[in-house]
């Protein structure tokens, strides 16, 4: 039998050019898994996959890593044909978390 697993991962980019930072980028996985460690097996899986480069439309080699899998527990709530819970997580610093979220700060990506 599997089980509903959400993961957390962070992907990170690239380029070649000097001057441009990096960009970083966050994913929720939703994974179907008998237990943690299989579900970790298989958002591994998807990073490898994910990893990737390319040229952009300016020339630049743009390069797709993993940076950290951040995190990979059972679905709050496991009945997926109905609304669920999927995911929670706590945190003390609400001005950190802003500064973080560009959908909270109003920074352009």
């Amino acid at each position: 039998m599997t089980i509903p697993h959400v993961a957390i991962v962070l992907m990170e980019a690239h380029s070649d050019a000097a001057e441009r930072p990096p960009l970083f980028q966050e994913n929720f996985l939703l994974v179907h898994a008998p237990d943690e460690k299989a579900a970790r097996e298989r958002v591994a899986g998807w990073a490898r996959r994910a990893a990737t480069s390319y040229r952009n439309d300016e020339g630049e080699t743009i390069t797709w890593r993993l940076r950290t899998i951040v995190d990979v527990k059972e679905a709050e709530d496991t009945d997926l044909t109905r609304d669920a819970d999927l995911y929670t997580r706590h945190f003390r610093d609400y001005a950190s978390y802003e500064r973080f979220e560009p959908l909270l700060s109003g920074e352009e990506i």
